[in-house]
């Protein structure tokens, strides 16, 4: 079954779930609850507990609790920064929103915030004879289980860090979402509309208030609005591309108006950076400045290229196979899909140029590509003409050697297509 493209608001609280700060400040609230609801509901339960806890009996418990949870908390947001650091500094600044986002992590630095809360309020909760003898035996019973908490959480974390940052988790994570992007694009390749057309002439172009790259188009909302005011909305700015006074928005043919120019603009979300969810290049190109990084003289890491290959080959194989929707759910919006051809040109042409004097990084580029003509045939000649490229451009910086066991490689690999 295709996906379908998400609505605004749903897009709205997925992309604020994936904030930091959001996560906290829940379990904050979560901890500053539990530690007052021991006060009112103790009085309110019909049976009593057999503890008898003094005071300071729990209060020794808290003060432990929040004196190692800021230092956990502060260890732990300075082990996520260090991982921020490494991966835009080794692998691509690209591919820091997809740590940031990692929900391990902020489990992790929420919980320990929203402990160290919970702690924070039931001592001074204490301090003020809040709590009678039955809300003291809850706040007993709901600390325990707070501690067990934070040592499985503590446990899971340290256990993550072990890879939390790493280049495979980098190249993994950034393989994911091209693979999610590229897939959805390869089921909807014009979000719900119609295959672009070419506009009529006198169509009017809605540009963009603030110049910025298109990260998300609500091609439902559009529809609805071509329905409303009878025209036909021929988007032009698709997700990745930037808007600014040459390349507008979208192109109107009807009459226009002020109002539509302005609810056709909101259908556009116009940022400041490219984001992976509605994007199928920019993954790819992700990936590809991972591989074009390691294979800079100042890196030369040509095993970490040959791993970006790898998941380019994943990434362009699941794509494949993925089934498309030839249903418009959208008849008067039109939408252009990126070619086939821009796309490989993203993945492999900067690992062309930049690896073209290291044999085993060509040679699995070109094991590669033949692989990827033999999932695909229709789109054999795309992968034909650019494995063609990237021989050539190889041929010219290698010895007679090096070149000598490229020819023999790429012929080896594409023989078995007949080409």
């Amino acid at each position: 079954m295709a996906l379908t493209t998400r609505s605004p608001l749903a897009s709205f609280f997925l992309r604020l779930g994936r904030q930091v700060w959001v996560r906290a400040a829940l379990f904050t609230v979560i901890g500053v609850i539990v530690a007052l609801a021991a006060g009112f509901l103790g009085p309110l339960l019909p049976f009593r507990f057999g503890l008898e806890l003094g005071q300071d009996a729990v209060g020794s418990l808290l003060q432990i609790i929040a004196t190692a949870m800021l230092t956990v908390s502060t260890f732990s947001v300075t082990a996520m920064v260090t991982a921020f650091s490494s991966a835009t500094t080794t692998a691509t600044p690209r591919s820091t929103p997809l740590l940031i986002a990692d929900p391990t992590s902020q489990n992790a630095v929420s919980t320990f915030v929203g402990a160290f809360t919970f702690s924070l309020v039931g001592i001074v909760a204490l301090s003020t004879g809040y709590y009678g003898p039955q809300g003291r035996a809850i706040l007993f019973i709901s600390t325990l289980v707070v501690i067990g908490i934070v040592v499985f959480t503590l446990l899971r974390w340290i256990s993550h860090l072990s890879t939390f940052g790493r280049m495979a988790d980098v190249i993994d994570r950034v393989e994911k979402a091209a693979t999610a992007a590229l897939e959805r694009h390869a089921e909807r390749p014009t979000l719900g509309g119609r295959a672009a057309t070419v506009p009529p002439p006198g169509a009017a172009a809605v540009h963009a208030v603030e110049v910025g790259y298109v990260t998300h188009v609500d091609v439902a909302g559009l529809d609805r609005l071509a329905r409303q005011y009878d025209v036909d909305v021929h988007v032009h700015a698709t997700p990745g591309r930037i808007a600014d006074a040459r390349v507008p928005l979208a192109l109107v043919a009807g009459r226009v108006d002020r109002d539509l120019e302005s609810a056709i603009r909101r259908s556009f979300r116009v940022e400041h950076h490219r984001t992976y969810e509605q994007d199928p290049r920019f993954g790819v190109i992700a990936l590809t400045e991972i591989g074009s990084r390691a294979l800079s003289a100042a890196t030369n890491d040509p095993g970490t290229a040959i791993e970006v290959i790898a998941a380019l080959q994943r990434v362009f194989a699941r794509a494949s196979a993925a089934d498309p929707d030839a249903a418009v759910d959208h008849e008067r919006v039109f939408v252009p899909s990126p070619r086939l051809a821009d796309l490989i040109d993203d993945a492999f042409r900067p690992l062309a140029r930049d690896g073209a004097a290291d044999i085993e990084v060509q040679v699995r580029l070109q094991k590669c590509l033949a692989s990827l003509a033999a999932s695909a045939p229709a789109q054999a000649s795309v992968f034909r003409d650019a494995a063609r490229a990237a021989f050539e451009r190889s041929r010219r910086a290698l010895d007679r050697s090096d070149a000598r066991t490229l020819r023999d490689a790429a012929r080896e690999a594409w023989s078995r297509l007949g080409v």
